[in-house]
């Protein structure tokens, strides 16, 4: 990164290319480091979507995936089927290995543009948002009704022991 008066500038601008670059480096001690930081817009990842060149997003990050397409344990259907686009919610759905998470990173071109990410994320909020609010009521809404229902044949239970006795 570079500075002047004040001012940062990223030595990688926002990526126009379509070809895919590998930026991550695995350092002497086995560690993974993060991919560069070049970043791609929605658009452009989702121009790769085709067996022969197969790009996918995943938090975030953008992977290119084609030369792994044949070495996938799921087939290459599943890749294909999330192919230029956002596939984080599959990914965690499957429940990956921690080792998978990390081969991953060998994949990793860049990242997803800030300005795609705020309308991904927007989204996001509102849906988590909105489920926040139903859960909120019904968090203390349940276990009341439970408590009354207990009350209610408790209270049952007990007039009617006593008035057989």
């Amino acid at each position: 990164m570079n500075v002047r008066m004040g001012e940062e500038t990223i030595d990688n601008p926002i990526n126009t290319g379509s070809g895919p670059a590998n930026y991550t480096n695995v350092e002497g001690n086995g560690e993974t480091v993060e991919c560069g930081v070049k970043y791609y817009t929605l658009e452009e990842v989702r121009s790769h979507n085709v067996s022969t060149d197969t790009w996918l997003i995943i938090h975030d990050k953008v992977y290119d995936i084609t030369g792994f397409l044949e070495e996938h344990p799921g087939g290459e259907e599943v890749l294909l089927e999330q192919a230029g686009a956002d596939a984080t919610e599959s990914f965690e759905d499957v429940g990956h290995s921690t080792d998978a998470r990390e081969m991953l990173q060998q994949y990793c071109v860049g990242e997803l543009h800030m300005d795609d990410r705020k309308k991904e994320n927007a989204k996001d909020e509102d849906a988590e948002n909105s489920g926040e609010f139903s859960h909120s009521w019904t968090a203390w809404l349940m276990p009341a009704i439970v408590a009354v229902v207990v009350a209610v044949m408790y209270r049952y239970y007990y007039v009617f022991e006593h008035k057989s006795s």
